[in-house]
């Protein structure tokens, strides 16, 4: 074949080129009522069910046709005026570039950035769900008011990531809402229903979505390049037990809770069996069982994967068959459109199949109203460029960024600096002036960052800044110019941690140590210093600190995560008291030695036998540097567990089951919802300051047989308090979701006995009983 000369292609690329940027303003949709074949296509009736329409649609596209349309980066269909669609696009905390050019979302027209909200580990810490749900808001309004000014190719978005954070060493885990799968769910919850344009308490979605929430990576997927053991061939070995209690329920709440449009399965195996050809997990539990009514994507390459790494599908064509016939809907990458055609001739493939995809696929985008004429006309039609990095937008990203924010150690409270006082300060680190550390991974180009030494800038006049590395790795470290600092200041901020050079996606870590030569100059500055010196972390991942918490020379210890545009001045905000830290960890920090447990083990529970300890503050037996939910402030709180009109829980079902448990699947959600109760907790702000504290409603029960959970998080809820002021908190209590635990066969069921609710240092007894 003879290729074309330079200047033709360079011509042909110039003409994209113009094309692109002609239509930059104007929105691709279909169905346009100028184009007189719109009144004779039932597909763009908008009188008509969506079912209807789409299948008056696919009755109308040849096989080849029907293939384009399984791909991300979907082909345009001219005859029948159907624009070109991508479906990858990001919104992790912010709308933003995926990893690739082949993305939905362009900043290269009037609309140049995005709101940048802190990464969303951050975000979980404090434990706030309808800040979620804000969030997430404010990020579909954005990504509504890009496409209305012709900046998207799409409007299908691959967050959240909802996987259980189950090993501290995970370079992902910055991504996720925690370890805990109360807290993932209600985070899918929130962050589906706000993005997609339903109300904090769902149900009130109608036909149309703001934009489509998409929950990845489904399922028991948390592993992505540790000692040479990848992803993409990765064979996750998960017990039932597991499976039911902790990998599966965040996915469970996303899709019949939050009503997401949209799931991923992941790149892994689980028990051989590669997510995207897993017809039991994404035909029968989740459409099946949980009634999930949308489109399902491959993770990029997925497909191509199976038959090229994992050797799961002996041929191309079988790989394509093996996913189609799954359930799966749409591939990231190409392996559909260069393999399905000759799956359907070799007859490994019915085009039964395809079409079945193809519903889900324009039901969706008919969803998002891309059939429906001219946008602007529509619901969402009228968001304008004015609403991204709207002064609403960023204020919210600060509320974020402080409520998220963890005070770890508070020495002879230390904290906050005097305003007045504070004379002098010194800023020394290598993400003390780094922007880009700020946003994490999965991040647009934010309106108006403001790095932790301009946040600190504003507050004192004279402040001394030095990276003291030459970067996070701290390969060189400039201990004598930051010692000199550091010793001139009154007091002294050490802005530290990782980055994404540490902990990212493909790249998991093999400590949860800082880089050596970080931590020496850490100790080196502390000992000279005039005063205690703070140290503030960036970090999305646990880090052993023990060092910096036996330190007397290191005075307070803040936690900031990655924390989006606004984090430098919440930083500034709590280090001078003008604002009351309340965040608490939603991870737990482990010991160094923590690394000898091979990450591959997915194991949750612990097994004395053979040493090994266990998974997340549910079940890991062993030392620990901070404990899940663990955050100080300003204030002291204290609980008091208020008497309750009834203190045991009766099952009321009749069984003859002869155990002292009763499946909960066979009590029925009209027996389960009877049996919910309120559980009051008295709580009082002691301090001097106002603040915001997050509430943590425990449950265990006193034996731990069977594999029960040492304790496990029931409920949460923040208050606002005043200094001095108290409040009634109300908890719902369902024993069904709450007191249930997961047997080996994992079913999950409610035993007879006793079990202890907890918050802070309070315990009340309820008993069940049948």
């Amino acid at each position: 074949m003879k290729l074309p000369n330079l200047s033709v292609l360079y011509l042909i690329h110039l003409t994209s080129l113009l094309l692109i940027l002609a239509e930059s303003t104007q929105p691709p949709f279909s169905c346009d009522i100028s184009d007189p074949r719109t009144k004779s296509y039932p597909f763009c009736k908008t009188t008509l069910p969506i079912t209807q329409r789409v299948q008056d649609l696919v009755s109308r596209l040849t096989l080849d046709e029907k293939i384009s349309q399984l791909v991300n980066s979907a082909s345009s269909i001219p005859r029948l005026g159907i624009p070109a669609y991508q479906w990858w696009s990001e919104a992790l905390h912010g709308v933003a570039y995926s990893l690739r050019v082949t993305q939905g979302i362009r900043f290269n027209g009037t609309i140049q950035s995005a709101t940048s909200f802190p990464q969303v580990i951050l975000t979980a810490a404090s434990f706030d769900a309808h800040l979620w749900y804000r969030i997430a808001q404010a990020v579909g309004i954005e990504a509504r008011a890009i496409y209305n000014a012709g900046q998207a190719m799409g409007m299908t978005f691959w967050a959240p990531n909802i996987n259980i954070y189950r090993d501290p060493r995970w370079g992902r885990g910055q991504e996720t809402p925690g370890e805990d799968p109360l807290v993932s769910g209600k985070y899918a919850v929130s962050f589906v229903r706000g993005i997609q344009g339903d109300s904090f308490e769902g149900g009130k979605l109608g036909q149309h979505l703001q934009a489509s929430a998409c929950c990845k990576h489904f399922t028991a997927y948390d592993l992505d390049n540790w000692k040479g053991v990848k992803r993409y061939v990765f064979n996750a070995k998960v017990s039932l037990q597991d499976l039911a209690d902790t990998y599966q329920p965040p996915f469970q709440s996303c899709i019949q809770q939050g009503k997401a449009s949209g799931i991923m399965c992941a790149y892994n195996r689980v028990n051989g069996v590669p997510n995207c050809a897993d017809y039991n997990l994404l035909s029968k539990t989740a459409r099946g069982q949980w009634g999930f009514n949308g489109y399902i994507t491959s993770d990029c390459d997925a497909v191509a994967i199976i038959h090229e790494d994992q050797g799961y599908a002996k041929l191309p064509e079988d790989a394509v068959a093996d996913v189609l016939k799954a359930g799966m809907d749409v591939n990231c990458g190409t392996y559909l459109k260069k393999y399905t055609k000759s799956a359907v001739e070799k007859r490994k493939l019915p085009v039964s199949k395809i079409d079945r995809a193809l519903h889900n696929l324009f039901s969706v985008r008919m969803r998002l109203g891309l059939f429906d004429g001219n946008p602007v006309k529509q619901p969402y039609g009228t968001i304008g460029s004015d609403k991204v990095c709207s002064q609403e937008h960023r204020n919210l990203a600060l509320e974020a960024a402080r409520n998220g924010i963890v005070l770890l150690k508070n020495t002879d409270k230390l904290l906050p600096l005097s305003k007045t006082k504070t004379t002098s300060l010194a800023v020394i680190g290598p993400n003390a002036n780094s922007a880009k550390t700020l946003v994490g991974n999965y991040a647009g180009p934010p309106c108006k960052p403001v790095t932790p030494l301009q946040g600190l800038q504003s507050y004192v006049k004279d402040t001394r800044f030095h990276q003291g590395c030459n970067a996070v790795n701290c390969s060189s470290a400039f201990i004598a110019q930051s010692v000199k600092i550091a010793k001139g200041a009154d007091h002294v901020v050490l802005v530290m941690g990782l980055d994404q050079t540490q902990e990212s996606e493909d790249h998991d870590r093999v400590d949860l140590l800082l880089p050596p030569k970080q931590q020496n100059l850490i100790s080196r500055i502390a000992r000279v210093a005039k005063n205690p010196v703070i140290l503030v972390l960036l970090s999305g991942g646990p880090v052993d600190i023990s060092f910096a918490k036996n330190d007397q020379h290191i005075g307070s210890i803040l936690w900031a995560g990655y924390p989006g545009e606004a984090g430098g001045l919440a930083l500034a905000e709590i280090i001078f008291g003008d604002h009351n830290p309340g965040g608490r960890l939603p991870v737990t920090w482990y010991p160094q030695s923590y690394v000898n447990v091979p990450m591959t083990d997915m194991r949750m529970r612990p097994e004395p036998s053979s040493s090994y300890p266990g998974r997340t503050y549910r079940f890991y037996q062993g030392p620990k540097v901070f404990e899940f939910g663990y955050g100080l402030s300003y204030s002291n709180y204290t609980y008091e567990i208020l008497p309750v009109t009834q203190n045991r829980v009766h099952i009321m079902v009749e069984s003859s089951n002869p155990h002292r448990y009763l499946p909960v699947s066979e009590m029925g959600d009209e027996v389960c919802e009877k049996m919910k109760y309120t559980v009051k907790v008295r709580v009082k702000n002691h301090g001097a300051m106002a603040g915001k504290h997050p509430m943590l409603l425990f449950v265990r029960q006193p034996n731990m047989v069977n594999g029960r959970a040492v304790r496990q998080l029931v409920a949460f809820q923040s208050v606002n308090l005043n200094a001095g002021e108290r409040a009634d908190v109300e908890f719902e209590l369902r024993p069904c979701e709450h007191l249930s635990s997961a047997k080996k066969d994992g079913s999950m069921v409610i035993e007879e006995g006793s079990y202890l609710l907890s918050i802070g240092d309070k315990e009340s007894e309820i008993q069940v009983v049948k």
